[in-house]
């Protein structure tokens, strides 16, 4: 992606340094003007990734040069597009991006680019790539999670947790959901969780072994990580997988490698960039999948927050403090506001 004259400016969060989302500030730049394979999208709504934080913290495992505009997925229409592209000018579409989305207009890859249904709201179809397409993958392609098993979700009243606890439920597995706070308990109750648990409580994982008649849950979908490894561990039944998909706590999860022997238990993770960078097929396919399973009713993201560009370090900052449930969606060029 090439910048225009400056005289063609737009609206951009900038990050000028590793740090705080504090210091984030909306700026006006260079317009992109799309290359000969990339789309050009006029955004209208992007959303809020605990991953965004970790970027701007310079903690994440893509590092981009400074400054740089965060943001991983976003929802709009497109303006430009490459001969023989599934999307064309016109088109409402979702596109993934290593970094970017916090932006007037953005450039992306069109093999990136998915055009959404025509009753999807965009902050809808911006909310599905980085938690739903992510948590499906997850589940599905690595874990291989079947109707009537049982699937643990952790975090389950964050973006991936809901995402998680959907996707469980569309494919007929029986859903435990733990999460921290009453607000979080309603929200997985709400997205369809068959028993809902604090992780402030000392037996969860005693409770969900109960649940399951003391036979262990089949699949945890783990993205916080630390010290809620071990009894996760413990709840799983012969044969379960141990999903990683994050590091909410800040720490990775801790196992001797032994616990997994005793029950023929399996550690997997599973990441989005991967499924970008190598079963970019696979990534399609599963965002078709949630495009059908919106219009069936079976998920739709709980978008709880809604901010303007402006108050996008707010939203930041929400993740970082895990004060948000949901979904933060942030505004640009919404027709509604």
């Amino acid at each position: 992606m090439v910048l225009a004259s400056k005289t063609c400016l737009m609206r951009a969060l900038i990050c000028e340094a590793w740090g705080s989302p504090d210091a984030l500030s909306v700026r006006n730049i260079a317009r992109p003007v799309a290359e000969a394979n990339d789309v050009l999208i006029n955004i209208q709504v992007a959303t809020a990734n605990f991953a965004d934080v970790l970027m701007v913290a310079g903690s994440y495992q893509t590092r981009p040069d400074l400054p740089f505009v965060p943001g991983l997925e976003a929802a709009g229409v497109i303006e430009k597009a490459p001969a023989g592209a599934l999307a064309r000018p016109g088109d409402r579409a979702v596109v993934i991006l290593w970094h970017g989305g916090f932006v007037d207009h953005a450039g992306t890859a069109a093999t990136e680019t998915f055009v959404i249904p025509t009753r999807m709201p965009m902050d809808i179809a911006a909310a599905l790539p980085s938690t739903y397409a992510s948590a499906g993958l997850a589940l599905l392609d690595v874990a291989r999670i079947e109707a009537g098993e049982i699937l643990l979700v952790h975090g389950a009243g964050g973006g991936a947790g809901l995402a998680a606890i959907q996707i469980g439920k569309a494919v007929g597995a029986r859903v435990i959901a733990v999460a921290s706070t009453d607000e979080k308990r309603a929200l997985a109750r709400d997205a369809g969780a068959d028993l809902v648990l604090s992780s402030d409580s000392l037996d969860w994982s005693t409770q969900a072994r109960v649940f399951t008649g003391e036979r262990g849950v089949d699949v945890c979908f783990d993205p916080v990580g630390g010290a809620i490894a071990d009894a996760s561990l413990s709840a799983l039944g012969w044969g379960g997988r141990y999903l990683v998909f994050g590091f909410a706590a800040r720490d990775g999860q801790k196992i001797p490698a032994n616990r997994l022997l005793v029950k023929n238990r399996a550690m997997l993770g599973s990441s989005l960039r991967y499924f970008r960078l190598y079963r970019p097929d696979r990534l399609r396919a599963m965002m078709t999948r949630l495009f059908n399973w919106w219009e069936a009713g079976l998920i739709t993201p709980m978008i709880t927050r809604s901010y303007p560009l402006e108050r996008a370090p707010q939203a930041l900052n929400d993740l970082a403090a895990r004060r948000a449930s949901g979904k933060i969606a942030i505004h640009v060029n919404y027709p509604s506001d």
